[in-house]
């Protein structure tokens, strides 16, 4: 429990310390981009959460420090979960699929420049590749085997960390950053309807066994990460781009 408590101290100073050097460091270069970004204080405080939970959860794998709780939430899990709502969440994990997250991307990529939302297509398409490659990158670094406590289906690659739900995270959170751009009324449903379907994808992995619970919540900070800081990269990029005079 003391350790538990050390660990949010820690995270939460790390955070604090973030934000307060970046606010700062604008402060003091009067950098417009570096303003920009300090005058954003939810967004850069969601970015610096994400990734440092992130990191301390591949700290932990790395080493080898969560495997008894890893086991524990798992077999908690399986112990409560009804064998009915297997195929449910067979069909879930599905929906967290490149066969299926892949050509959804090129569809809505293609609606969305066709309806000259670019911005929008632009960050759909950078976020989903920049997603598989941040998970196959890191499956090859970690190399972490997967879960056998019980009989599973086989799936590619490493455990650490959940591809599956690193890819619908990064998917459903670009998706509903666009959506909200070009819809604004949706924001509250399409970021509800995100969550949900993280969520999902993240629990369908644990109740299929094939991946540990800390691979799973490295994956939806890492996903979540992407798509934010990508948004954020375009619109500091856009807000000084110069204005073309007419």
């Amino acid at each position: 429990m003391v350790a538990f408590i050390v660990d949010i101290f820690e995270l939460t100073l790390y955070i604090g310390c973030g934000y307060l050097a970046l606010s700062a460091c604008a402060r003091y270069t009067q950098n417009p981009r570096l303003l920009f970004l300090a005058d954003r204080r939810l967004m850069v405080l969601a970015l610096l959460t994400l990734l440092v939970i992130g990191i301390k959860v591949f700290q932990d794998v790395i080493a080898k420090e969560s495997g008894p709780l890893d086991t524990a939430v798992l077999w908690l899990i399986r112990q409560n979960t009804p064998t009915a709502l297997g195929d449910f969440f067979a069909l879930v994990t599905w929906s967290g699929a490149a066969v299926f997250l892949v050509p959804a991307t090129a569809v809505l990529c293609s609606f969305f420049a066709a309806t000259k939302h670019f911005r929008e297509a632009f960050l759909l398409a950078a976020s989903t590749a920049t997603a598989l490659a941040t998970t196959y990158i890191l499956k090859t670094l970690v190399g972490r085997a997967r879960p056998e406590l019980w009989s599973t289906n086989w799936y590619w690659g490493a455990s650490f960390p959940s591809g599956h739900t690193l890819s619908t995270a990064t998917f459903a959170t670009a998706l509903a950053l666009g959506a909200t751009r070009i819809w604004p009324p949706s924001r509250s449903a399409a970021f509800l309807l995100a969550v949900l379907w993280i969520s999902l994808v993240g629990l369908s992995r644990l109740v299929l066994g094939v991946h540990w619970p800390t691979d799973v919540i490295a994956a939806v900070c890492f996903g979540v990460f992407i798509p934010l800081a990508t948004s954020v990269i375009l619109d500091t990029v856009q807000h000084h781009r110069p204005q073309t005079k007419t």
